[in-house]
């Protein structure tokens, strides 16, 4: 049985707050539709993002509501121990997340529905969403996309082309002895290591399942804390 909305003018601190959160300034879209209990904290709420962004927390964030900024305090921002029912969300409110001030990563948040909890559901728990969240550390939207350009290049098919014709000499055609040689076994890990780098910026889909199965272990609890590098 779905959640059953309630008033669009807020609920009380036990309510569910129905949110999506975009990555901005990213093509394909990146978004994420999130059921989080009104009464947990924008720092929780930023473990949360953490998690089903696929963030790592390795960097300063900050929330902005109402013109002012709640966030890391080496920001200046206030504290965010705040929680969500303290702001009287209405049904259509947005708010801005924005995380790692030099790449600054910007996320717009609406406010979808105030939802009365479901019995034997765990919250918070995350009903949908699309896209791969870019790799930290990437140069920001500008750096992604040509991140994403190189690693869809001639030089991709060239390295694949490689790694198929050595593989191919090796195991179909019996030659095992081309990897005791020096230079084929170069060329062939100097090809993976280039894949492998790659990876990241090769489209993927989204794995609900596996982020639900991150934030039942608790995992947005560790990564509301800042992580050291």
């Amino acid at each position: 049985m779905p959640d059953a909305e309630i008033d669009s003018s807020g609920g009380a601190s036990g309510s569910i707050l129905q949110l999506k959160v975009r990555l901005l300034d990213v093509s394909p879209m990146v978004w994420r539709r999130v059921l989080m209990p009104a009464a947990m904290t924008l720092k929780e709420l930023h473990g949360v993002f953490q998690v089903v962004l696929g963030w790592r927390s390795l960097h300063l964030y900050q929330f902005r509501i109402h013109a002012v900024h709640y966030g890391s305090r080496e920001l200046g921002a206030e504290t965010p121990n705040r929680t969500l029912c303290s702001f009287n969300f209405r049904r259509g409110d947005k708010f801005v997340y924005e995380y790692d001030m030099t790449d600054y990563w910007k996320h717009e948040v609406r406010i979808e529905a105030w939802l009365k909890p479901q019995l034997r559901k765990r919250y918070p728990v995350c009903i949908d969403g699309k896209g791969d969240c870019p790799p930290e550390e990437c140069g920001g939207p500008a750096g992604y996309d040509e991140c994403r350009i190189e690693a869809l290049g001639l030089d991709v098919y060239e390295d694949i082309d490689t790694i198929v014709e050595i593989l191919d000499r090796v195991v179909l055609m019996d030659q095992p002895q081309l990897l005791d040689d020096d230079e084929m076994r170069g060329r062939l890990e100097r090809a993976v290591e280039r894949n492998r780098a790659r990876e990241p910026f090769w489209p993927g889909r989204f794995d609900r399942r596996a982020v639900n199965t991150r934030l039942r272990t608790g995992e947005h609890h560790v990564l509301k804390h800042q992580q050291l590098c």
